[in-house]
């Protein structure tokens, strides 16, 4: 069986083998034990703090198999993006240069330095093992959208409005068409090297040196142009995640590499629009089913899985006893569904 749970320090071997792996280097999962160990250890004691309002905290979930104890991803949340220091993106404008002289109306592509998505929740962090896993949608999803549930029943914890920020296009030697084209001339640093020197891209160091004058879109070389917006090639099966949970890309892309930034109300994600409280029993499962994502309601020990359930129509819902068991739960005990492939779901 495979479920999302918080991680914990005993996975941190685990974990640093998944933030090695091949694939876009992930700033918010990098390769360095010490950089590992702190996340994991702040999402330990973030799980553990009384929270009233969304502050400096982070959680980091793992995809495990139970049988074997093997993880195959990892997911995890900033309450607050940009806490401590302001979170910096590129935003599309477009600016309007008029002559009525020369009769002269020309509209420009322009990126402009915001920190517009400080103070919103952010989603980080997402590797999926899709070598043992295969490509299918569903297990990405339960990882994915796990953490959306963790949201949808801890909301007191989170802000309104979430946001994530994908890996940018790079080539086979880890080289990024945009940072050589625009940061590079302020930095003067290779992007490998600012990805794991940026500890999450919220720096004060990138509004000292980065130019805070509109950047003209033209003026960028093509390649560099071709690639805004776009996913990295291994960030993709994440990309189709939030779009299946209602995020979309909006008018910011990221600073180093261009990488495309999805954002939405919490409201209008479809694990939180639509998923509810239910009262569980254990017992047979029958009729046809549909896969549902099903959570616990606990806060350090929540867990969540896939399982085949029939449509919901009350206020009880029947698991299987192993399924009970993985969620930690009695009869009677509360726990959060949504199908699946939820818009329209009542």
């Amino acid at each position: 069986m495979l479920l999302v749970r918080p991680s914990k320090l005993s996975d941190l071997p685990q974990i640093e083998r998944m933030a090695r792996s091949d694939g876009p280097v992930l700033h918010s999962l990098p390769p360095d034990r010490e950089r590992l160990q702190q996340r994991v250890n702040d999402s330990v004691h973030s799980l553990r703090a009384d929270v009233d309002c969304p502050g400096e905290e982070s959680y980091l979930f793992v995809l495990e198999d139970t049988a074997s104890g093997q993880l195959h991803g990892t997911a995890g949340i900033m309450a607050v993006a940009g806490f401590s220091e302001p979170f910096y993106a590129f935003r599309n404008e477009v600016l309007v240069h008029a002559s009525r002289e020369l009769k002269v109306n020309h509209r420009v592509h322009a990126l402009v330095t915001s920190h517009e998505l400080t103070g919103r929740t952010r989603l980080t962090g997402f590797y999926y093992d899709e070598a043992a896993l295969g490509r299918g949608m569903a297990l990405p999803q339960l990882l994915s959208r796990a953490r959306m549930m963790f949201i949808a029943q801890h909301r007191e914890r989170f802000n309104n409005e979430i946001f994530s920020v994908l890996p940018g296009v790079t080539d086979d030697n880890g080289r990024s068409p945009f940072w050589d084209a625009v940061g590079f001339k302020f930095f003067r640093r290779d992007f490998a090297e600012m990805e794991l020197a940026s500890g999450g891209r919220s720096r004060t160091f990138i509004a000292e040196m980065m130019q805070v004058d509109p950047l003209y879109v033209p003026l960028i070389a093509e390649e560099a142009q071709r690639v805004m917006g776009e996913p990295h090639a291994g960030a993709r099966t994440n990309y189709r995640c939030h779009l299946a949970e209602g995020l979309e890309p909006d008018h910011f892309v990221d600073l180093f590499d261009a990488g495309p930034v999805l954002t939405a109300q919490l409201d209008v994600c479809r694990s939180v629009r639509y998923s509810r409280l239910h009262t569980a029993r254990r017992g047979e499962v029958s009729g046809d089913t549909v896969p549902h994502l099903v959570s616990n309601t606990l806060t350090a020990d929540f867990r969540c899985l896939l399982v085949d359930l029939p449509p919901l129509m009350g206020d009880e819902v029947v698991l299987p006893p192993e399924v009970a068991d993985a969620l930690e739960i009695v009869d009677g005990d509360a726990v959060r569904c949504v199908p699946l492939n939820s818009e329209g779901a009542r």
